[in-house]
């Protein structure tokens, strides 16, 4: 009996309502019965109308396209469809997001790789190309005039032209626009527009004969644009040319001298540190670059002065000074192809001609009624020095001194 009442419920329940049921209006049986009323209908068919058969066959067809026909009947039926459907979109939505997630993955990784890519270049400056007529060269600017016109240089302007421009790109700071405006504030003209080539100035950190080549050329120089004050140039200038090791002696003399003159550096100390080279090789420099313009005329070309023959030029000067620039001035009007080490030998030895070994007197005292009150004393370079006692020569007495030996000194040398 109990199963009787549970079938009798089960008659009663109403699956339309569950997911993938029949509509509400469509009974699940009326197909199939109407399939059977069709079938079992008997007799001729009225001119117009289809056939029995053809509208059972056309029921059943209908009914073999509609997928609603094939839902189940049942609620664990239903519920397990329910169950297969859901599943089915989990495993959709599953597998797009693993897609999702390889693409992501992927895109990561190429990511990293463009992030490894860029560490390489961290703390790199961008070149660009800029007139080589907006550039000028820096007031500090160690390059002789003569360094563009060797073979070095003639060598680098060909390899420039066969490259089309300079690979190694110079080193610029702006200046202040010619206008009077701000550095930065007009727009950087573009390379062979003589209209704009005074719009915006530049000035050489390094790289002159790069740039020379390039201006002789007509070719858009590469430069490193850089923010730099006055001393930061300086320094950087100097160590790249002396990376190079092509600067003269002489031009890092010049070079020394002008940013010491012009109060970059308080000492030669402290510009020795800044630029890390030894004080006594800044000494040197310094000593060529104070040699009188007559002496580096001597030479065919000032390139040529080396740093050990600073002291020796220097010692000879000091010895017979008139002697050694009257050799010079001879030597600067020989042959335009003199050999630097001859004219050092023939300078250093004016220096020495004509000078005998200076023997000093001894030392001669002063006495007053017999007691010594002073000493006159001459010096190995033949300087004199008068010494008196404390007491001996009154305050007032001393322009009268003064004019006694400015007296003796007016007198002719055969009466002294």
């Amino acid at each position: 009996m109990a199963s009787n009442k549970l079938t009798a419920k089960a008659a009663r329940l109403d699956f339309s309502a569950l997911p993938g049921g029949l509509p509400a209006s469509v009974p699940p049986a009326a197909a199939p019965a109407a399939a059977q009323a069709g079938a079992a209908a008997p007799g001729p068919v009225p001119a117009g109308l289809p056939a029995p058969g053809a509208a059972a066959t056309a029921g059943a067809g209908a009914a073999h396209e509609a997928p609603s026909l094939h839902r189940p009947k049942t609620a664990p039926g239903a519920m397990m469809a329910f169950a297969t459907d859901a599943r089915s979109d989990l495993m959709r939505e599953n597998d797009s997001l693993r897609a999702r997630a390889q693409e992501a993955e992927a895109l990561r990784g190429q990511l990293d790789e463009a992030l490894g890519d860029l560490a390489q270049w961290d703390g790199a400056k961008a070149a660009r190309l800029l007139d080589p007529r907006q550039v000028d060269a820096s007031r500090f600017a160690n390059r002789h005039a003569l360094n563009y016109s060797t073979p070095e240089f003639a060598a680098l302007r060909a390899e420039i032209e066969s490259a089309g421009g300079n690979v190694q790109p110079i080193k610029v700071r702006r200046m202040a626009a010619a206008d009077g405006g701000s550095a930065g504030s007009v727009g950087v003209a573009a390379a062979g527009d003589a209209g704009s080539a005074e719009a915006e100035r530049y000035e050489l950190v390094f790289g002159h004969r790069r740039h020379r080549a390039c201006l002789e050329l007509g070719l858009p120089v590469l430069a490193v644009i850089d923010n730099l004050d006055d001393r930061a140039l300086f320094v950087e200038m100097d160590r790249e040319n002396r990376a190079r090791k092509d600067l003269s002696a002489w031009e890092q003399g010049m070079m020394y001298r002008r940013a010491l003159q012009q109060g970059l550096f308080a000492s030669n100390r402290k510009l020795a540190e800044a630029i890390g080279v030894d004080l006594s090789a800044l000494g040197k420099a310094l000593a060529l670059a104070d040699l009188p313009e007559a002496i580096v005329q001597a030479f065919a070309s000032p390139l040529a002065l080396q740093f050990r023959w600073a002291k020796p030029l220097a010692d000879a000067l000091a010895a017979n000074r008139g002697a050694v620039l009257a050799c010079a001035q001879t030597q600067a009007a020989g042959a335009a192809d003199r050999k630097p080490r001859d004219v050092f030998d023939r300078l250093v030895a004016a220096g020495q001609k004509g000078v005998e070994p200076f023997h000093p007197p001894q030392t001669i005292t002063l006495e007053r009624d017999g007691v010594a009150v002073g000493t006159v004393t001459q010096g190995g370079r033949g300087e004199v020095t008068v010494s008196l006692k404390p007491g001996q020569v009154p305050a007032e007495k001393l322009v009268a001194l003064a004019e006694c030996i400015d007296e003796f000194l007016r007198r002719p040398t055969g009466k002294r």
